[in-house]
This record gives C-alpha cells, sequence and structure tokens, in this order.
C-alpha cells in the first residue's frame, strides 16, 4: 500500500511508528526552577553527534498545565539542564508509570519507587541504578513543524556506567537488557548483538 500523511492511512492504528523501530528510549530526568523533579520517557530519542557527544529528544503533545509543551521541555526552558536514563527491561513497569499525564507537581520517581540520586555534573536528579546516564546541558530547543513539536538537543558533560554492564571495558546492553519502543503500544528488549567491521577502503 501506499499513502500520503496529509491524507491519512486508513488502518486501525496509525502504522508511523511502527515503521521507524524500534528506537531508544530516553527516560528524561529533570527539575524545575521551582525545585520541582521530573521523570518522562520519550521514544523520539537518540544520539545525534559524537565529539562533542550530543543527544536530542522530541516532545510531541501538550499537558494542559503546561504551556504548549509538557513538563519535561518547560523545566529545561528555565534550567537549561537534563539527564538522560537508559532503561533496563527490569524497569519497564516504573518506567511506564512514569509516562502518564500527571499534574506538574507530580515527581515521578516518588510516584512510580524510582531510586533517585543526584547529578554530578548539572543540577539535576537521575535515576540512581540506571545502566547508564547521560548529564547534559541544552544547546538548542527547535521547534518542528505541528502544534506542540519541540526538539531538544544537549551536549553530554557527564557519563554514569553502571560497573555490573561492563564488560572487558565495553558497556554491554545485554548484560542489563535494553529496553526499546516499537509501534502502537508494544516494546522490544535487546538480548543479542553481533558484529560487522566497517570495509576498508584504500
Amino acid at each position: 500500500m501506499f499513502y500520503e500523511p496529509k491524507n491519512g492511512h486508513g488502518l486501525s492504528h496509525n502504522p508511523f511508528n511502527a515503521v521507524v523501530s524500534p528506537r531508544p528510549i530516553g527516560w528524561i530526568s529533570t527539575r524545575g526552577a521551582d525545585g520541582h523533579d521530573n521523570l518522562a520517557p520519550y521514544s523520539f530519542f537518540n544520539a545525534v553527534a559524537y565529539d562533542p557527544p550530543q543527544v536530542m529528544f522530541s516532545s510531541v503533545s501538550v499537558k494542559p498545565d503546561r504551556d504548549n509543551t509538557k513538563d519535561s521541555v518547560s523545566h529545561i526552558r528555565e534550567t537549561g539542564v537534563f539527564a538522560v536514563n537508559i532503561v533496563e527491561y527490569a524497569s519497564k513497569d516504573v518506567m511506564n508509570q512514569t509516562s502518564g499525564t500527571w499534574d506538574k507537581a507530580t515527581d515521578e520517581f516518588e510516584l512510580a519507587g524510582v531510586a533517585k540520586a543526584e547529578c554530578n555534573a548539572i543540577s539535576c536528579p537521575r535515576v540512581g541504578n540506571a545502566p547508564a546516564t547521560l548529564e547534559c546541558k541544552l544547546t538548542q530547543i527547535v521547534q518542528l513543524p505541528g502544534a506542540a513539536n519541540f526538539a531538544v538537543f544537549g551536549e553530554v558533560v557527564g557519563v554514569h556506567l553502571r560497573d555490573d554492564c561492563m564488560n572487558d571495558g565495553l558497556f554491554d546492553v545485554t548484560k542489563f537488557g535494553v529496553l526499546a519502543r516499537m509501534g502502537y503500544q508494544d516494546y522490544a528488549v535487546v538480548r543479542e548483538v553481533f558484529s560487522m567491521p566497517r570495509p576498508v577502503v584504500n
């Protein structure tokens, strides 16, 4: 089949997220200027540059108690920092709990019983037992086409790696089963990897 998104897809559910999958999940933690902490997962997330290391995530919906965006973006606008926490399979249920559109005063760490720790290089909370956390300073927020689409870019200024996720000096995602987002209400977990060297061009 072929369809143009502007004309609709004619299916029972939008297939776009299923086509662009699996996607890594950025479990974004922030602290507002008022001191309230927030934790929410975003599947429009990825690394975008290596030197200096940079990441991005996109927020694509609105909460009624925030002006044209969600808590995470609002906090980052105020403070200029955020943390990206990597989600393991064992945390799938508490991660899902933090995805709700809770009141802006709600601390999702407390709501879902997620261990909280302080970041080292920025003033921001992080998931204390996450396999990895990237501490980030905001570089720019880009408003994308659409009513509430904001892409948030940040430079990674600090990295936490959990000791039991290391294997001979390598960060090994099979040690914890990194969680990924699929389409619809589906998720995937990485339990097997393989390596391929790049071709050598003379």
